[in-house]
């Protein structure tokens, strides 16, 4: 089965990695066809087992354990993938670099969420998913207050994210069909 780990806080804040060495050390390891999309931590990659949260553990201890980087792996099969692209309610009308999808390592609690999303002032338009959720950054990412107010909010209560846009996604999309 095809995958792809969205690796959270690669090649930015100080966490420069080579894709080149990314894609040695998880052959190393045992996945299959490492590729990588885009500099920022995109891996596409083969492997028997299920996508769960040990394969997500083991990807993210790996890149600690060779790199020093303290990261965590958000890892979904192609037709997951595919779904947020297709499920992000703002791709239609949002600019694409701006329109995300937010990747986490637990479920959503949707009405803590949605609760937050009702009250928050900003700019920006903020949908929920289920290990997921979308956001329009109207505005620009830069300007965004978003994540300080989720941050005061507790909303994602220490849980690790990690995001792409969705042209982003959709080259990754290409790239597991080519």
């Amino acid at each position: 089965m095809r995958y792809v780990a969205l690796l959270g806080s690669i090649n930015v804040g100080g966490n420069q990695l080579k894709m080149a060495e990314l894609r040695a050390a998880l052959e190393d390891e045992g996945l299959a066809n490492v590729a990588t999309v885009v500099a920022s931590g995109n891996v596409l990659f083969d492997h028997a087992g299920a996508a769960d949260a040990k394969l997500e553990a083991q990807i993210a201890q790996i890149v600690k354990d060779r790199f020093g980087i303290d990261t965590f792996a958000a890892v979904r099969c192609r037709d997951e993938l595919a779904a947020a692209i297709a499920d992000n309610p703002f791709r239609a009308d949002g600019e694409a670099k701006f329109v995300h999808t937010v990747f986490l390592d637990h479920p959503l609690d949707r009405d803590s969420f949605e609760g937050f999303a009702k009250a928050y002032e900003g700019p920006e338009r903020l949908a929920p998913g289920k290990r997921e959720f979308f956001v329009d950054y109207a505005e620009g990412v830069g300007r965004s207050k978003l994540d300080p107010a989720m941050a005061k909010a507790k909303i994602l209560k220490g849980w690790r994210a990690t995001a792409r846009n969705v042209r982003s996604l959709q080259r990754m999309l290409d790239t597991m069909d080519a």
